[in-house]
């Protein structure tokens, strides 16, 4: 192995192939396909825009994959920079949201996606979940070998967390402010917050901050959506959706729906793609989705607990912990346990830039993985 001052780490292709952590490559690959094929069998009926969507979708797996893998490559000592760097480009692609003239709020309800040449619809939001983590994570192992004091490093988290999360909850998008949080939440348990603390920071959120952020906060549609879980009628449109979803879910039966009858429900590709899992791929589908997404977080948490370094545990923490928020949300919304968010299905849901999101994310993750094999 050899390091070079690009950043870029020389290993020859067997060391290369055989530090690869393949525990994480293949039930992200598997995920992958399965989506392309629930989303093939979703988008031939009826959708205008077919098959050019689904090749597109094809074509950012492919390309995620390959940028996944030449992450592998980076020297983990560079990655401190590369953090820097998506965070950089995440605030200033924020600051144009509000004011680049697009807008996609009369359709989803927020504010939230740039138009961007060649690339097309792009959420900035995104990217910076994966920046706020990359740089934090520094910062939370100064603290950890006590280079910093506490009182000075959580006033540097502070700043680095609030111009991108103020500016994600001003879109208003409150599912990927919840991520960024949870993500958050995580790293600090592990960062060894003391439980007593912890619980009287989750106490404090819970008495006084969800008053304030449904009295001033939440529009009435996510009102709308959060009553419409407890009281029926409250929502008619969210309650139609999860009717819908249920349906499609209960008709695949064990193996699929082969009836030929489809059952339409709205975002079908996207938000409500596990209930598409469920009607083309029936009880069999669902539970190798669920299987797969679960073997993927344990080995992303295993590789975070070998890690070499603090900050890498906690770069693997954050990260892992947006994913699991991902998987957690989308799926109990689509059988009525949770709130209705736009929160996609990672390596699943339609949309060629989450996907390339999702597999940069990989990418770092599977980056550590591998750099902790050769460093023993």
């Amino acid at each position: 192995m050899e390091r070079r001052k690009s950043g870029i780490v020389r290993t020859s292709g067997s060391t290369y192939f055989r530090t690869v952590d393949y525990y994480l490559i293949v039930p992200v690959v598997l995920l992958t396909i399965i989506g392309i094929y629930v989303l093939n069998q979703v988008l031939k009926d009826g959708y205008e825009a077919y098959p050019g969507n689904l090749y597109r979708q094809a074509f950012a797996a492919v390309l995620g994959i390959s940028i996944a893998l030449i992450i592998c490559l980076l020297d983990t000592h560079f990655m401190k920079l590369v953090g820097w760097a998506i965070y950089i480009v995440a605030l200033f692609l924020l600051l144009l949201v509000p004011i680049d003239g697009f807008t996609l709020e009369d359709t989803w309800g927020a504010d939230s996606w740039l138009n961007l040449p060649v690339v097309g619809t792009f959420q900035p939001s995104e990217l910076a979940k994966i920046g706020l983590v990359m740089v934090v994570a520094d910062v939370f192992e100064k603290m950890h070998l006590k280079e910093i004091s506490p009182l000075k490093g959580l006033g540097l988290i502070a700043l680095i967390y609030g111009p991108p999360l103020l500016l994600i909850a001003s879109q208003p998008d409150f599912g990927t402010a919840m991520v960024i949080l949870f993500s958050f939440v995580c790293i600090v348990f592990v960062w060894g917050f003391k439980y007593r603390y912890f619980f009287l920071a989750v106490s404090s959120v819970i008495v006084f901050g969800i008053p304030l952020v449904w009295s001033f906060y939440l529009e009435d549609y996510q009102k709308k959506r959060i009553l419409s879980l407890v009281f029926e009628g409250s929502d008619p449109q969210a309650e139609y959706n999860l009717i819908q979803s249920k349906a499609a879910i209960a008709s695949g039966g064990l193996s699929g729906n082969n009836t030929g009858v489809v059952i339409t429900v709205p975002v079908k590709e996207s938000d409500f793609v596990f209930a598409a899992i469920s009607e083309h791929l029936g009880f069999i589908g669902t539970t190798a989705v669920i299987i797969l997404a679960f073997f993927f977080l344990a080995r992303c948490l295993y590789v975070a607990s070998k890690s070499t370094r603090p900050a890498y545990s906690y770069i693997i923490v954050g990260l892992t912990a947006a994913f699991a928020f991902h998987y957690i949300e989308n799926m109990g919304m689509a059988v009525g346990l949770l709130p209705i968010t736009g929160i996609p299905l990672p390596f699943i849901s339609l949309g060629g830039t989450a996907l390339l999101v999702n597999y940069i994310s990989f990418g770092i993750i599977l980056n550590i993985a591998m750099q902790r094999k050769l460093a023993t």
